[in-house]
């Protein structure tokens, strides 16, 4: 990193852990300022999220989407200012806000010599996940697969604050060779895929049925999962109040219908489950479904 990117990063972790430092309490009132400038003076992608909805619940009305507009505006702005809570939040406090169910299935998993691809989606804070770390009880490397930004400067951030828990951000690119790696070191691995995505080009084989709409998805996760033998985990994430999430690790079972990818559509329906009891709190602002199948 050059000496001025170098600078900036260090002018704006020190801020923002100044910033972190303030209780949760005083934070969401900026975060709630935030949220009704971004939706109603920005107005930053309105339309697509108004239209997201619109779509996966047709039966919806429109007061009802109006509603759940306005809560995920407010749970976005919520997720930015919980993920520059990290920077100076406790364990204790980390330990009161997110109650963890089941991890057992990972340990398991891990005890029979298998490493874990642990599917999640865009839903609740998926930057307070890594915190999932500190209730298994084995030596598993938890690593999560991220997009690296092309801000070097807010990228190095997000690594900070992604690596608070211990656990280990793996770019894209690498990802294959460094589970590899991990797999050889001889105590496995618990791979956090965030798979609720588009994939990012607009020719492929992989559709399915998510939200009520066909739509392509992401099977990167579950070709690594079998070429490394992996255990395939989903983590429901439901959140009990403002920055207050319950965690429930549960075993993915494959679709038995003959098709390709049968964990990872289980995980879709799994996630489409949750996103179904609580609407607001998924990614609606994602250009998910703007991909066409052409039969």
């Amino acid at each position: 990193m050059k000496k001025k990117e170098s600078l900036k990063y260090h002018f704006l972790k020190g801020t923002l852990t100044l910033l972190s430092k303030l209780p949760l309490c005083l934070l969401y009132p900026i975060s709630s300022f935030a949220a009704w400038v971004l939706r109603d003076v920005v107005g930053y992608r309105r339309k697509v999220v108004e239209d997201n909805l619109r779509r996966a619940f047709p039966k919806a009305s429109p007061e009802s989407v109006k509603i759940w507009t306005q809560q995920f505006y407010r749970h976005l702005c919520d997720t930015f200012i919980e993920s520059i809570k990290l920077l100076g939040i406790s364990d204790k406090e980390v330990d009161r806000r997110i109650k963890v169910f089941n991890p057992e299935i990972v340990d398991q998993a891990i005890a029979e010599g298998h490493s874990v691809v642990l599917f999640l989606g865009h839903y609740g804070n998926w930057e307070w996940v890594p915190a999932i770390v500190r209730h298994f009880r084995n030596d598993a490397e938890m690593v999560q697969i991220y997009h690296p930004l092309r801000n070097k400067v807010f990228d190095r951030l997000m690594l900070k604050i992604r690596s608070r828990f211990g656990s280990e951000s793996i770019p894209m690119a690498n990802t294959y060779r460094r589970l590899v790696e991990l797999q050889r070191g001889g105590n496995g691995f618990v791979a956090g895929f965030i798979s609720d995505q588009r994939p990012a080009g607009h020719h492929t084989d992989n559709w399915t049925e998510f939200m009520g709409i066909e739509t392509d998805y992401i099977s990167g996760g579950e070709i690594i999962g079998n070429r490394l033998h992996c255990k395939y985990v989903y983590l429901d994430v439901e959140p009990t109040d403002r920055g207050h999430y319950n965690l429930t690790f549960k075993e993915i079972k494959p679709i038995d219908d003959g098709k390709d990818f049968p964990y990872t559509r289980s995980y879709l329906k799994l996630l489409e489950d949750t996103i179904r009891r609580n609407p607001p709190y998924w990614l609606w602002s994602h250009k998910r479904f703007s991909h066409r199948h052409d039969k």
